[in-house]
């Protein structure tokens, strides 16, 4: 075996296949076609390359060329693919950063995928039909590398194949700059877009997706960047002649052993680097996607799924009342009438004025009254009576019913009186 770190490069390769695609689910159901295009790409191309690396471990034989025809296809594919989800993930960045309104029609997501699927997935496939023109013969074998694109080294190759990645990356970077303008200036508006309900990108989500487009933004611009000036200096750029001249011989399969393409530095250096960005973009994208909250939520409906079917079921939680320091409530505790008591939710009462002398006099009449509980805060139609005095010094004082942690009720007097939807009254 001549790659002395194999396996590595295979299983970080299957890694990223797999990981990749783990959030696919809840991305398609929030309609991101332009992160949905991004795995597609970034996971098919590191199957790609993990078959390559496997199938051609220590040999450069032709046993499969039809599949050298393919994956030739999709390594161009996916160099210009990724670059072009990722100008799409920040171009709706920006559009999100600078909309007026929270409402997305449908028509409205129906055109934003369209416009995703023109950049993200006709654009590479018009990539890969041009370069046919620029294609020397059918294909490169490398050892321990697989199948590789025979790409004639002319100039038209660089304005046909090589330079869209680094024009691609450089569009995403005005976009990125672009919305982390905007969002700085309209803020408030923009935490409000995100916390309606008619948006499917939350808060957090935004942040990563803006992180994972700056992530491979600084990727891409430097190192396409970097791969053109490799392919610019390690062999001579030649003149373009004609159709006949490039395609001559257009069937011969160039195989070369590790011990040739391995003794130029250049060479070596633009094999290994161009095979593990499709993983490293993977296994990135898995990074900001794979542990958030909804990630860990899938996770655990997805052991538990599975855990059933041996018998497993997940220990039941109590939670403690939201906002309440008593814990959890005890749903059988009963008043005196025989009815359930509703949970005690702290909240702000709405206070009634109530006739009371101010030189220390009985009271005369207090006025109570009904206050209705929201149904998000009560499991049944109970109304808290709440009476406010108002007191020599003009303060008011609520009082409330609170219930303790086995179920008893203590109150301060006046006590409140609970009505069970008209029918039952009793005075705690």
């Amino acid at each position: 075996m001549s790659d002395p770190t194999y396996p590595l490069f295979p299983v970080f390769a299957f890694l990223a296949f797999i990981l990749t695609l783990v959030p696919l689910p809840w991305h398609l159901q929030a309609w991101n076609s332009a992160t949905c295009f991004y795995m597609f790409w970034a996971s098919i191309a590191s199957l790609n390359e993990f078959v390559n690396s496997v199938v051609w471990a220590g040999n450069a034989l032709n046993p499969t060329p039809i599949w050298c025809d393919i994956s030739t296809r999709i390594m161009i594919g996916a160099s210009v693919g990724i670059p072009a989800a990722s100008l799409c993930i920040n171009r709706r960045l920006y559009i999100i950063a600078c909309v007026q309104t929270a409402t997305i029609t449908r028509p409205e997501k129906l055109r934003a995928v369209l416009i995703d699927s023109l950049i993200c997935l006709l654009f590479p496939i018009l990539v890969i039909a041009l370069s046919y023109i620029v294609q020397g013969h059918r294909f490169n074998i490398f050892e321990d590398i697989g199948c590789f694109p025979a790409i004639y080294n002319t100039l038209l190759a660089y304005f046909l194949v090589y330079w869209w990645p680094l024009v691609l990356g450089l569009i995403s970077a005005v976009y990125c700059i672009l919305s982390i303008r905007s969002f700085l200036k309209r803020r408030v508006q923009f935490n409000q877009l995100l916390a309606s309900k008619q948006s499917s990108l939350t808060i957090g989500r935004y942040f990563r997706l803006m992180a994972l487009a700056t992530t491979e933004l600084l990727l891409t611009v430097p190192i396409s960047t970097y791969a053109i000036y490799l392919n610019a200096t390690a062999q001579p750029v030649g003149p373009w002649r004609s159709w006949a001249d490039t395609h001559f011989a257009f069937a011969r399969v160039d195989q070369i052993p590790d011990l040739i393409w391995r003794m130029d530095h250049d060479i070596v250096v633009a094999q290994e680097l161009g095979r593990w960005l499709s993983p490293v973009c993977g296994l990135i994208f898995f990074a900001y996607f794979g542990f958030a909250s909804e990630a860990r939520r899938h996770y655990r409906l997805a052991f538990w799924a599975v855990a059933r079917h041996f018998g497993l079921q997940p220990a039941a939680s109590k939670r403690p009342l939201a906002g309440s320091s008593f814990g959890s409530f005890d749903s059988s505790a009963k008043s005196p009438s025989g009815c359930p008591l509703p949970p005690y939710v702290p909240r702000t009462p709405t206070l009634v004025g109530a006739d009371y002398h101010k030189n220390g006099e009985e009271p005369v009449s207090p006025n109570v009254s009904n206050i209705s509980p929201t149904d998000s805060a009560f499991s049944n139609d109970y109304s808290i009576a709440y009476i406010d005095i108002e007191m020599t010094y003009g303060a008011r004082i609520p009082s409330f019913v609170s219930l303790e942690v086995d179920g008893s009720v203590s109150s301060e007097p006046p006590s409140p009186v609970i009505h069970h939807d008209g029918d039952h009254a009793g005075r705690i």
